[in-house]
Parts: structure tokens; sequence; C-alpha cells
């Protein structure tokens, strides 16, 4: 059997038109967010451990992005909640009961980059 080593973290890197913009919607969905060396060009947003990376495409046409990434967490309701408040910008779906046992949600930050979200059916 060959050697293996151990993942650490998975960080997907959304491509965006505005980094400040960008930076600014996913710090109101909670993350801390911060630019790379002062720059505008690209940053991060993390929250919990979990994070994304966020690159500036100037040229980006949000009608044909096609990013996504999976959120696991503890309570998908609690997050549609949270994600959902005035003033949150992008389009948060409502929390839905899947096949494969997950409250799942999704959201669609405003370079229609996709996060689906989901938590384990209470009691399933």
């Amino acid at each position: 059997m060959d050697a293996r080593t151990r993942l650490t973290q998975f960080k997907p890197i959304f491509p965006v038109r505005d980094l400040r913009q960008a930076l600014v919607h996913y710090a109101a969905l909670g993350f801390e967010t911060h630019p790379y060396a002062d720059g505008d060009e690209y940053g991060y947003a993390d929250r919990d451990g979990c994070g994304l990376h966020l690159a500036v495409h100037p040229d980006l046409d949000p009608a044909t992005s096609v990013n996504a990434t999976y959120l696991y967490v503890e309570d998908a309701d609690a997050l549609y909640a949270e994600w959902t408040r005035p003033g949150i910008g992008g389009k948060t779906h409502r929390v839905r009961v899947t096949a494969y046992n997950l409250r799942e949600g999704a959201h669609l930050d405003p370079d229609n980059n996709l996060i689906r979200f989901g938590s384990p059916v209470p009691g399933a």
C-alpha cells in the first residue's frame, strides 16, 4: 500500500468581479474577510475553520459562472435564518429535506458562486 499524506484543509477559489464588494458580502455572511497583502486582486473569507479564496476576474460573466461548493453545517435552518437577514445580498434558497436525508439550502453570491449547505435531518 502506498503511503498517503493527510489532507488538512480544502478551500475553493471563487471568481469575483470586485474584491472589495465580495469581501463585504462574505463579511455579512459571518466570515472573517481580508485581502491578500492589502491588494485588490485576491482575498480570503474564513469562518469556523471553513473558508474560501476570492480571486478577481474582471471579465467574469455571472450569468455563465458555474462555481460551487458544499458546506456541511450543524443547523441548516439556523444558517438560512442568518443568511436571509435584511441587507445580506445575494440570494439564499429555502432549506428543504432531500432524498439523501439532509436539510439543505443554497446561497448564490452576487457573482453567482453557489454555496449549497446542509445538515442532518433531526432524528433520521
